[in-house]
């Protein structure tokens, strides 16, 4: 038990390091939260579901990449690090105060209005809000270099199937106490709390790059 606590651990971080920063899908979740808790917590469902499917997409292909290309593995190591510490810089630069009242650029489309529909039913917001955070290609290039990179360790189906649990359930609680937060509160989040919630999970994403990095690979 205690060799599958390594992966959960892992897994709830990467989970969080996607959910957290709060953008233009956490503003529709507050918003829906205000009007209907229901269809909230079915909204907030959904957008786990995706981050829970592109991990076990990814996982279920890295361990293959990942056997396939073991001559050069520290240095896709390397790529799939460089591709994390971008979409953390990125998320971290839109972190700054001036920015902060902004939707994140990685956390959904462009297209998403900040204003969201009167309440749907439960299932209807369910597919609603996997449409839309499906729409975000981030989330799946995250968990593409995350598992690439990581592809030896999560080889095992049992360590596998333990990072995407703790994958699934930090995306899950996060989503589901934003709906706490905005049938309590509203949608009137204080920017300092906004902004932390960005430095936080873009952070997650900057450790684990740094992580997955070493040992750096060497010449000749």
């Amino acid at each position: 038990m205690s060799e599958l606590m390594t992966p959960t651990l892992a897994g709830a971080a990467a989970g969080l390091g996607v959910a957290m920063p709060m953008g233009a899908m956490s503003v529709l979740l507050l918003q829906e939260a205000m009007r209907d808790r229901r269809t909230a917590v079915a909204a907030a469902a959904g957008i786990a579901a995706v981050d829970l499917g592109y991990a076990a997409l990814a996982t279920a292909l890295g361990p293959w990449v990942a056997s396939h290309i073991s001559p050069v593995e520290a240095w896709v190591r390397l790529a799939s690090a460089v591709i994390l510490l971008v979409i953390a810089a990125r998320g971290l630069y839109g972190a700054s105060p001036a920015r902060a009242s902004d939707p994140a650029p990685d956390s959904a489309p462009a297209s998403v209005p900040v204003s969201a529909p009167p309440p749907a039913r439960p299932v209807k917001a369910f597919a609603r809000y996997v449409g839309l955070t499906a729409l975000n290609p981030t989330t799946a290039l995250y968990f593409a270099a995350l598992t690439t990179a990581q592809g030896a360790a999560l080889g095992a189906g049992a360590a596998g199937a333990a990072f995407l649990l703790g994958v699934g359930a930090a995306s899950l609680l996060w989503q589901q106490a934003l709906v706490t937060l905005g049938s309590l509160a509203g949608t009137r989040v204080p920017d300092g709390a906004r902004i932390w919630t960005f430095r936080l999970g873009y952070g997650l994403v900057a450790a684990y790059a740094l992580k997955i990095a070493f040992p750096l690979p060497t010449l000749g």
